[in-house]
């Protein structure tokens, strides 16, 4: 049996809705949705979502621990959201909020702008850090990711943008010899 599956789904603060496979997780932060394999069942059970599979087939054993994890991130991004934050290193790159769109200089010939969906917000509380927020955790990493792509940190003087609680392993630059 799943480790994960077996546990119950904490739903004290949040309202939640089944229609067949949908299901619907409204909180105070907003609402998320999303459909659920066939195979696998979810009852509410007092302030608590339980998730459970119809037999030990290899692929529901392996949709039991997802399903209920999903869930779970679900309840706790309507709950209290997901937040993370990139930091910029390098001399002369730097960031800043146009509006909702976000102008990124980091040492290319031109400046970078991008825009995040609208369930992302954005703050740039120094010129070298990002916080990225929301209440879809896949949707939270996903943009924190493209963001990052734009200039990976580099490994020999660490430049570019990393995670806040990323470490770059530094190389050694050539020697005389």
């Amino acid at each position: 049996m799943s480790r994960v599956g077996k546990k119950p789904v904490n739903i004290k603060n949040v309202k939640v809705n089944l229609k067949g496979n949908l299901i619907e997780i409204e909180g105070k932060l907003g609402k998320l949705q999303r459909i659920i394999p066939s195979n696998i069942s979810v009852e509410i059970k007092e302030d608590e979502l339980v998730v459970t599979r119809p037999d030990d087939r290899r692929e529901n054993r392996a949709l039991h621990g997802l399903t209920r994890a999903l869930i779970q991130n679900m309840v706790t991004g309507v709950d209290q959201g997901y937040t993370k934050t990139l930091d910029i290193v390098g001399v002369g790159y730097r960031a800043e909020l146009k509006g909702k769109n976000l102008l990124l200089n980091i040492g290319y010939s031109h400046p970078i702008y991008f825009a995040p969906p609208d369930e992302i917000t954005l703050e740039v509380p120094t010129q070298t850090q990002i916080k990225i927020s929301g209440t879809d955790k896949e949707l939270v990493g996903l943009v924190a990711a493209k963001i990052r792509s734009f200039r990976k940190p580099e490994p020999y003087k660490g430049k570019g943008i990393k995670y806040s609680d990323e470490i770059i392993i530094r190389k050694a630059g050539k020697t005389a010899g």
